[in-house]
């Protein structure tokens, strides 16, 4: 190996064509002639200039890589070379497709080893990224294929290859490099014999892609969280109630939150002009405040231009009391959930039942989920949602000690890392001695992250003062979530067995 004094990526330019055949034959030794017309070369570099790039080093040309652009959904699943290549005139090249698809990539023999390969792949990516398109495919070579062809299918031998029972170069290097095989293609490349006339669809999907939209969208990838750590403390009436959510709502959305999160209960308040009645009856003159705090709440909503998340409150339907919520979205729009899992205090104190529906709620921060307090301690529904796409969990809770509050805080971390998403809780604080069974509170609302290289060592994005009124403000980042889930030192959505389990909704 000579001395490297430069290694340089560059665009392939028609006056390196001579230079670049040459590389080509000593690359392609198992294939003679394989190597491009000058012609060929021209009309690529015509068609899409940044699709074709050679590395150089110390100026000689070491490695090249070819690329056209497709409309994916109008390649056959079972193309050949030459159908994807326009019977080589790369006619095929379509500016407005969505797919990167790789013609070519070699490094001549003397270069290899230094991981110049890599870095084409790498620029790809990025172009791939950079243009907005779904991702990367291409047709790879099986070389070593011919020697197992007799006792082993092309399916059998990519299974082996990838457990590392047998070696192949080309392929063993894509598959370092996040490409994933898609399909067999049969006769894919005309006297690749070492392939026994197979070839994997290897494709890698662009995290960042975004479906162009017909219409205007404002949907984010910063997302700004405003929790609310709610002071329990005596109100004439509910004008002050609301007076006092306002108020919080104004400071959330004075910093630009696109969401602000009560907690499980807030309006308990309001119980104390009914302490003289039993527990039950108490809480369901409660609910009859309910449909009018939401009201008001979508008003905030609309004119604080923010995404309210109300916490919780009793609500009565059909004679049965639930513990729900709803979030009440800045286009004006309200949707419900329901706490499923009712704590043992609930159903005995006030007879309050579970709800019956989990799903998750489109916004223009994405996808997000939400779970009333004891919810968040069964991880099958924080599982369930992520399985929907959400990228942030929001938790209401409401708890009197300590321990309680432990449960709460430990489970919804947990969520956050086995679902690779955001999780936000909140709580109140103080102390509320004109109301049965609403005593005393304990809170520390917090913002929670997976552990990984992208977010804090210990998973805690922002936390709030124990016991103290206030509110937390925390961007969270939408795009490290999509890192994580392709790129991350670990990966619990992908890796899980579902060969061996598996978790539905009824």
């Amino acid at each position: 190996m000579k001395n490297i004094e430069n290694i340089e990526l560059t665009f392939l330019s028609i006056d390196d064509y001579q230079e670049l055949k040459k590389a080509m034959i000593e690359s392609y030794t198992t294939m003679p002639n394989s190597y491009w017309k000058e012609h060929q070369i021209e009309s690529l570099i015509d068609r899409f200039p940044e699709g074709q790039v050679v590395i150089k080093v110390n100026h000689e040309i070491a490695g090249c890589a070819l690329s056209i652009i497709v409309d994916y959904s109008k390649v056959d699943q079972h193309h050949t070379y030459q159908e994807i290549t326009g019977d080589y005139t790369f006619n095929t090249h379509t500016p407005d497709g969505d797919m990167l698809y790789g013609i070519d990539v070699f490094i001549k023999p003397e270069f290899r080893g230094l991981r110049l390969g890599r870095r084409l792949y790498d620029y790809r990516k990025e172009l791939c990224e950079r243009l907005n398109l779904k991702g990367v495919a291409f047709g790879g070579r099986i070389p070593n294929y011919h020697k197992y062809s007799n006792k082993l299918s092309p399916k059998e031998y990519i299974k082996k290859v990838r457990k590392k029972e047998i070696h192949d170069p080309v392929f063993n290097f894509q598959i370092s490099n996040d490409f994933h095989p898609a399909r067999i293609l049969k006769s894919y490349l005309e006297g690749d014999d070492a392939s026994n006339d197979y070839a994997v669809l290897l494709e890698w999907d662009n995290i960042y892609y975004e479906k162009v939209q017909k219409t205007p969208t404002t949907q984010k990838k910063i997302v700004r969280l405003g929790l609310i750590q709610w002071q329990m403390r005596s109100y004439n009436n509910l004008e002050e109630l609301l007076q006092q959510a306002e108020f919080f709502v104004d400071s959330v959305s004075g910093y630009r939150s696109d969401f602000a999160l009560f907690p499980e209960f807030f309006n308990a308040p309001l119980m104390a002009e009914n302490n003289h009645l039993t527990e039950p009856e108490a809480i369901r003159e409660l609910a009859k405040h309910t449909s009018a705090i939401i009201q008001k709440f979508s008003e905030f909503a609309i004119s604080y231009n923010i995404n309210i998340i109300s916490g919780s409150m009793p609500e009565i339907i059909n004679n049965k009391l639930y513990n729900v919520g709803y979030l009440c979205k800045r286009d004006g729009s309200i949707e419900r959930y329901e706490k499923l899992h009712i704590t043992p205090n609930e159903a005995k104190v006030w007879g309050m039942e579970g709800g019956s529906e989990i799903k998750t709620f489109d916004t223009d921060c994405g996808k997000i989920g939400i779970l009333i307090c004891y919810d968040v301690e069964f991880p099958e529904l924080g599982r369930l949602l992520a399985d929907d796409g959400m990228d942030i969990l929001f938790v209401p809770f409401l708890t009197d000690t300590q321990n309680g509050y432990s449960r709460v805080r430990n489970c919804a971390q947990a969520r956050a890392i086995e679902n690779e998403c955001y999780v936000a809780i909140s709580g109140s604080v103080g102390n509320l001695p004109k109301v049965h069974n609403m005593d005393i509170q304990f809170a520390q609302s917090m913002v929670f992250t997976p552990c990984d290289f992208a977010f804090p060592t210990n998973g805690i994005k922002a936390e709030a003062t124990p016991n103290s009124e206030m509110i937390l403000i925390a961007d969270v980042d939408i795009d490290l979530l999509r890192e994580l889930n392709q790129l991350g030192s670990v990966r619990n959505l992908k890796d899980r067995r579902k060969d061996i389990y598996q978790l539905k909704k009824r």
